[in-house]
């Protein structure tokens, strides 16, 4: 063996001496001062567990760390129900195109029902519904920018989650340490999310059933007074005292006839055309349906007053190996006279 070998060995087996020593050293270090660790990783454990206990006890409205709950509904929405599997701003519903690009799913590419359902969720429109129709800056005692600090804590609380596994299916989910007032959250969001989408016009079918409906309706209505004016001539033909009108009487009386008639076949067209699209509604699926309301739930989901305790503990023993380093390079400088001479001496002048 060469002498440049023997050397580079004795070298490496120094570094790796002195790497050992080190260690070893380290290790006495922690070792010596074990009850300042011991002590700091005892007090954060013992104080972090008081706390979670005293959290409990108290009542949620005062408590520093109250239980939080998170109630979910789950929504269902069918991008396949036009073709391509999503809707094209210059197509069936052109007038999305100006929302589909503030909601960032782009123009370029197909946006889909999902999409628009997770950027109407978090909406200004739907968090000014949520805060109007829970009062929610009297509840919050909000004095300052009440609309944008209301939104911020709303938009913070409620979230929504596209299931990638599940094709379609939205949670929605709102966390609050009020189960109940979470679960009405959760479930306006979601009926008014519905209603957003009935007023967008993308369920032609359903669009279609309530102007129906409403002509339904209206042309019984039309019915049942045309009858009742036919009845109330009838009767004045009836009177002696309206013998001189018969003749004009006897025309209103077949206007209101030939009217009536007509109106009689325009409800039964308008009642088969109904039927004929419950039939086909009743084969197709909805854009939005809603699988599942919101329950008050009776466990909470956070926080892990157990995760907490463990963190603080883990913190409260790096906290003191720090310590114990630093409390010994004081002393080691302390120790070293002539170090320690030179910065008073520099500290004296």
């Amino acid at each position: 063996m060469s002498i440049n070998e023997t050397e580079n060995n004795q070298s490496s087996q120094n570094i790796f001496i002195e790497n050992e020593i080190n260690f070893i050293d380290l290790f006495f270090i922690l070792w010596k001062r074990r009850i300042i660790i011991i002590c700091f990783t005892t007090i954060g454990a013992v104080l972090s567990v008081l706390l979670s206990i005293i959290s409990l006890k108290l009542p949620q409205e005062k408590s520093f760390l109250p239980n939080k709950y998170t109630p979910q509904t789950f929504l269902l929405i069918d991008d396949k129900s036009l073709s391509g599997g999503g809707f094209s701003p210059s197509g069936d519903i052109g007038n999305m195109g100006g929302l589909a690009a503030i909601a960032g799913i782009g123009l370029a590419g197909r946006a889909t029902y999902t999409q628009l359902a997770l950027f109407l969720v978090k909406s200004n429109t739907m968090l000014d519904a949520i805060i109007d129709e829970f009062k929610l800056i009297e509840k919050y005692k909000i004095k300052k920018s009440p609309k944008a600090v209301s939104r911020k804590i709303i938009r913070d609380k409620l979230n929504t989650k596209a299931d990638e596994r599940t094709s379609g299916v939205i949670t929605i989910s709102f966390t609050d340490k009020d189960p109940v007032f979470a679960r009405d959250v959760v479930n306006f969001t979601t009926l008014h999310l519905e209603r957003l989408f009935a007023s967008l016009g993308l369920d032609k079918s359903e669009i279609e059933k309530e102007n129906l409906e409403s002509n339904i309706s209206s042309t019984f209505e039309d019915i049942l007074r045309l009858e009742n004016e036919n009845k109330e001539l009838e009767q004045s033909v009836a009177s002696t005292s309206s013998f001189g009108r018969i003749p004009a009487i006897t025309t209103e009386m077949n206007r209101i006839s030939l009217e009536l008639s007509t109106k009689r076949q325009i409800y039964a067209q308008l009642k088969v055309r109904l039927e004929m699209l419950n039939v086909s509604l009743a084969s197709e699926k909805k854009i939005l349906q809603i699988l599942e309301m919101a329950e008050v739930p009776d466990m909470k989901s956070g926080p892990s007053r157990g995760k907490i305790c463990i963190i603080v503990t883990a913190v409260s023993g790096i906290f003191s190996i720090f310590l114990v380093f630093i409390l010994n390079a004081i002393s080691n400088f302390k120790k070293d006279s002539i170090m320690f001479e030179k910065w008073r001496g520099k500290n004296e002048k």
